[in-house]
């Protein structure tokens, strides 16, 4: 689980899910206290890679989701990429 160090190709083959799966069992080990400070150094550092996949991976979805676009008579006229408003995020 945490114990294997991620490697960047590793890293970026994960999912989101399974990333967020293991940054939170990252985040358990880390407030649990029981690893040691060597170990709590490893895992911090892989739970920053793994958190930047994240953010990664939700960046991609985000840039892949699409408007509707309504016509003057408000159909649905087609759609057009999503602009997030600015600051949000």
């Amino acid at each position: 689980m945490t114990d294997e160090p991620l490697s960047a190709q590793s890293l970026g083959t994960l999912s989101f899910e399974d990333a967020l799966k293991r940054l939170e069992a990252i985040v358990h080990s880390l407030e649990s206290g029981a690893a040691s400070l060597e170990d709590s150094i490893a895992l911090y550092a892989q739970g920053q890679a793994l958190k930047a996949h994240c953010e990664a991976k939700l960046a991609q979805a985000n840039a892949r989701i699409e408007a509707i676009v309504a016509s003057d008579s408000g159909e649905a006229s087609g759609t057009r990429a999503f602009d997030a408003p600015a600051g949000g995020g």
